[in-house]
């Protein structure tokens, strides 16, 4: 028998004898849908069932714990020597549902459910694919977010944050990673990161209250035509640039820059410490990576 048919029996067989749990059950309309894990990947999809299938791949040891009450069901992975290895889920509910997802060294995917989402681990990725309210958490992961409609509340650490074409208001907070919004629309925004970029492609409403900082990263802001704006922005070792003419209305000897586009409105906050601070047209590049400029600000003035 040649190597790579060996290989091939020998995985095969251990496909046969690794454990796999599927299971699907009738759950009430509006119901919560809990999943805890502690290792592997949590997977949320949806169908036009009235049902939860819940699929799972474990080792022997472990086992798949099931509670279903009412309008709440807990899906739970326990081992019998006590922490559970790896367990990979496929999950697939109602579109309706909401959602509270929680595992350690654990990837999260959700696409398609409208209801509310919690999701938080700590070594893995979170990426959400539709929702209403979200509450997102991870120390070293990703969150991605997209078609969102409600608020938004995403913080990680390590890594980086990116929300696009959603609506409803953000708030985002990373140490050591960028944040990037793009296609929102958002009546409030407050966007923080020490070590890392951010970029804001969005709606600037007239009653709007957006406020973005960076401490050691560059801010870039797309402003669209017609936008009325009152702006701040504080820069202490970093440059002010912007692709229009704006007329400066304030200037303090702290470095605190006030002015109006077109005849304001909303509120727009920009704040570095050492980062450069950009404000661009529609349709302009946005680089990836800015230096942190010298210590003097340059502005264009009519």
């Amino acid at each position: 028998m040649s190597a790579t048919i060996l290989v091939g029996v020998l995985a095969a067989a251990l496909a046969q004898q690794q454990p796999q749990t599927d299971t699907t059950f009738a759950v009430r309309p509006g119901s919560r849908v809990e999943v805890e894990s502690f290792a592997g990947e949590i997977n949320v999809k949806t169908w036009n069932r009235d049902a939860v299938r819940v699929q799972a791949t474990h080792g022997r040891r472990d086992n798949i714990e099931i509670d279903a009450r009412g309008t709440s069901v807990h899906i739970e992975a326990e081992g019998r020597m006590g922490v559970p290895g790896v367990v990979d889920f496929l999950i697939t509910v109602p579109v309706a549902v909401s959602l509270g997802l929680s595992g350690v060294y654990t990837n999260i995917v959700v696409d398609g459910v409208s209801g509310d989402i919690d999701a938080e681990t700590v070594q893995g990725a979170i990426k959400v694919t539709g929702g209403g309210r979200l509450k997102l958490e991870s120390v070293e992961g990703d969150i991605i977010v997209d078609r969102a409609r409600g608020r938004i509340n995403a913080n990680t650490v390590n890594k980086g944050i990116r929300i696009t074409n959603s609506d409803g208001d953000v708030e985002a907070e990373t140490v050591n990673g960028p944040i990037i919004l793009q296609g929102v629309g958002s009546m409030h925004v407050d966007l923080a990161t020490v070590n890392g970029r951010v970029v804001y492609e969005g709606a600037l409403r007239e009653q709007g209250d957006y406020a973005i900082t960076s401490h050691n990263g560059p801010i870039y802001v797309v402003v669209p035509e017609k936008t009325g704006l009152n702006v701040s922005v504080s820069t202490f070792n970093g440059e002010l640039e912007a692709s229009f003419p704006i007329s400066l209305r304030d200037m303090s000897a702290r470095k605190r820059y006030n002015f109006v586009i077109g005849n304001g409105g909303g509120r727009l906050e920009l704040e570095s410490f050492s980062g450069d601070i950009h404000l661009r047209r529609p349709g302009e590049a946005l680089p990836t990576a800015l230096d942190s400029g010298k210590a003097k600000v340059k502005v264009r003035v009519n």
